[in-house]
């Protein structure tokens, strides 16, 4: 089935001269008839020039970050299956025909190759704080979407076209993985993960990630997607908790006033009105936003209805 498919393998790469030329060498000898694209980031190393002599076809992406490189890469190649990957070598590229297969056969959407299920993430990596942020991300999203994925920021996956050409990416840098696993989700996308063997980097190469830098970005990245795709929970929530914190401070007014029938606590009946309006108004605003995410949803499934429709008339141009 992979023979009669496009298939493109994207390699987001900075600095990455130690490893790219086994990368490329390992997805040649796997997919002989894909095109390689590696999308060079502002390497300050010999990347590119390795990457260009192992036949790979060599971009240069001048925006930092890999978001940035994502989002050019889901622009600019036309394919049938695309195969996302990291430059660092820590995904065994003898897995690539399970995740084709899925996507290929029409089982999933997008397949990922699940590092931790098996165990060889918490091995072989030697970054804990990263392995924390890893199952924060994922415990917080399977809990929004009442899901059970195992591996939310892989950086091994596998796309159809539909999904490719229809998400719409917005992240600038390392969270692309976890908008692309949020993107399936909310736009009910079927996906399948494949366990995968994941390996360490090899002696001399480094992580481009920051433990503490990144780690203020995972928790960012759980509030934002909270108020993104569940705006009714995140501001209900925080109605709740300010109903709460009013009714905290108003219960000794009251008790007063229901005992004396005057209020000498002026500025605490002050501070629980105030607390309470912002209650209600944050209760406004979790309806509100609530109405506008589910227009979203109905105008995209009609932009994607109308992409397929117009795939259906360029297959049938192109026979």
């Amino acid at each position: 089935m992979e023979e009669n498919k496009k298939i493109a393998v994207l390699i987001p790469c900075y600095n990455e001269e130690l490893t790219i030329e086994k990368v490329i060498k390992d997805f040649k000898k796997e997919l002989p008839k894909a095109d390689i694209y590696v999308y060079n980031n502002n390497s300050k190393d010999k990347t590119e020039q390795i990457a260009k002599a192992n036949g790979a076809i060599v971009i240069n992406e001048y925006k930092q970050g890999k978001g940035h490189v994502v989002r050019s890469q889901f622009r600019d190649i036309d394919a049938d299956i695309y195969v996302m990957v990291d430059g660092d070598d820590t995904y065994p590229a003898e897995f690539v025909h399970k995740l084709i297969e899925e996507v290929s056969s029409g089982k999933a959407d997008m397949a990922i190759g699940d590092r931790l299920s098996n165990g060889t993430y918490k091995k072989e990596n030697k970054r804990p704080f990263h392995e924390f942020g890893n199952s924060l991300v994922k415990k917080s999203i399977n809990l929004l979407f009442k899901t059970d994925l195992k591996d939310i920021m892989t950086g091994y996956r596998v796309f159809n076209k539909r999904f490719v050409k229809n998400m719409p990416v917005l992240s600038g840098k390392f969270e692309i993985e976890t908008e692309m696993s949020l993107y399936a989700l909310d736009k009910r996308y079927i996906i399948k993960e494949i366990p995968i063997i994941y390996r360490d980097r090899p002696e001399g190469s480094f992580s481009k990630l920051n433990t503490v830098g990144d780690g203020i970005k995972v928790v960012k990245t759980i509030l934002k997607m909270f108020k993104d795709y569940k705006p009714f929970k995140f501001f209900g929530t925080i109605s709740l908790i300010l109903f709460l914190i009013g009714l905290l401070i108003g219960m000794p007014v009251l008790i007063e006033f229901v005992k004396t029938a005057y209020i000498t606590k002026v500025p605490s009946a002050i501070l629980a009105t105030g607390v309470m309006i912002l209650s209600v108004l944050s209760f406004q605003c979790g309806i509100i936003l609530d109405t506008v995410t589910r227009q979203n949803k109905e105008n995209y499934e009609l932009n994607l209805l109308r992409y397929e429709q117009i795939e259906k008339i360029n297959e049938k141009i192109s026979k």
